[in-house]
């Protein structure tokens, strides 16, 4: 399937409150605001009218089963309320990006401001940058969005993904700054206010909520001479609160020849592995645009549970496996947060 044009422009930084020089328009107000939503002293519902208000939105996300997430609940429910920002991490050969798969999340209403970044609108984020730089961008985010981004990751980006977590995890440093995206720097500070708590913490220890990698292999690592993540490559460290790892058995880029390694908690991480279909390919497994707009292929999607039998909706379909388990975890971390922030549910447990 070809990957479907973009039609919407680049989000203007503004748009979510940044302003140029990566500080916030009011700062001090809104970080008064954020700790008091923390709180549950202040609203986090929007202002809503019409229709959204008559289904009792409120009541109606504090019903909902992040595991039971449909087609109705998100466009009903979740699309009105903020959703985690998405890091898609792309691979090591620049023409494969993580547009597409960004642009089928977007078609099955991601809002695509989560997925954008704030600087300049892109989809996709190299991975040959620095995990202490992302790890310390997490946190920047946090303290602005009231939420942990969550990581997305493919071939050499999965690497950075998990190379992120140790560096969460204390596993190359003892102090991360804060890292400013729109500036592309450090700030002077290691610590950030977490909107959780509205307590002052420090980047180290900052826990994702779900973190993927896709067809991430240790012979990569081995050639491009990343030493560091050999043995840490499948220990998924208790930074993540979940962990998919997507991979073929088959995958001669990976490193895969029959065989795949399986991901590993080192402590209360939950981790799943997903083995994908060997007719799959370790390069194309990103192009997931245009599965939205596939009848069969949105039904099997919206109906995907983990773990639950339903036929595929025929052959010659590539890359649904991963499009419904991703799908299935972005929508569920996203029904989780709203629930947090709200103070309902079961992401108040």
């Amino acid at each position: 399937m070809k990957p479907t044009p973009a039609t919407s422009s680049a989000p203007d930084a503004s748009s979510r409150g940044y302003s140029p020089d990566g500080s916030l328009p009011g700062y001090g107000r809104r970080r008064a605001c954020l700790a008091l939503a923390a709180l549950g002293c202040a609203p986090v519902f929007p202002a809503l009218s019409g229709p959204a208000a008559a289904a009792d939105l409120p009541g109606r996300l504090a019903r909902l089963d992040p595991d039971r997430v449909d087609a109705a609940a998100v466009r009903e429910v979740l699309a009105p309320l903020p959703a985690p920002r998405i890091v898609a991490l792309q691979g090591s050969l620049a023409p494969v990006t993580m547009r597409p798969l960004a642009e089928f999340l977007i078609a099955m209403g991601y809002p695509r401001a989560s997925l954008a970044h704030p600087r300049d609108g892109t989809l996709s984020q190299s991975s040959f940058g620095s995990s202490a730089a992302l790890a310390g961008s997490l946190a920047w985010y946090c303290e602005r969005e009231g939420m942990v981004p969550l990581l997305v990751g493919h071939s050499q980006g999965g690497m950075l993904a998990i190379r992120t977590l140790h560096e969460l995890a204390g596993a190359f440093a003892t102090e991360i700054p804060v890292w400013n995206p729109l500036a592309d720097a450090p700030e002077p500070r290691t610590t950030f206010v977490d909107p959780a708590t509205a307590r002052e913490r420090p980047v180290l220890g900052l826990r994702v909520p779900w973190a993927c990698a896709l067809a991430t292999g240790k012979l990569p690592r081995l050639v491009l001479g990343q030493w560091s993540m050999l043995a840490r490559l499948t220990q998924i460290p208790d930074t993540a609160v979940e962990f998919t790892g997507y991979a073929m058995a088959w995958d001669p880029i990976a490193g895969n020849f029959g065989n795949v390694d399986p991901y590993v908690p080192t402590g209360t991480a939950t981790v799943r592995n997903v083995l994908l279909p060997s007719s799959y390919h370790h390069v194309t497994l990103p192009d997931l645009a245009g599965l939205a707009d596939d009848a069969a292929a949105r039904a099997y999607i919206d109906g995907y549970r983990p773990g639950a039998s339903a036929p595929e909706p025929g052959p010659g379909v590539a890359n649904l496996v991963h499009a419904a388990d991703i799908w299935h975890s972005v929508k569920k971390h996203w029904c989780r947060e709203a629930q947090r922030r709200a103070g309902v549910g079961s992401g108040t447990a």
